[in-house]
């Protein structure tokens, strides 16, 4: 079952990278990069599961975090405006 959930997790990276290479627009190729740090956590927690080790979470939990500031500041800059709105 886990292998299953490996494989679909890395179909799905080889799907963002086709999408992140052909992506008409900056804002999806933004989008596309989310969408990887999102399957990083997945990876992560599959890990955790696999292992039994609990530093695959924190990590997940970190990669989530850094995401989601990444996100923002992506977007901020493809709006033209400042960091400090």
């Amino acid at each position: 079952m886990i292998n299953i959930l490996i494989y679909v997790l890395l179909f799905s990276v080889a799907l963002c990278i086709y999408r992140m290479g052909k992506g008409p627009t900056p804002p999806d190729r933004a989008v596309t990069l989310d969408i990887l740090g999102t399957l990083m956590v997945g990876f992560c927690a599959i890990l955790a599961l696999i292992t039994g080790k609990d530093f695959y979470m924190n990590i997940a939990i970190s990669w989530a975090l850094l995401s989601y500031v990444g996100s923002i500041a992506i977007a901020k800059f493809l709006e033209n405006r400042s960091f400090d709105e």
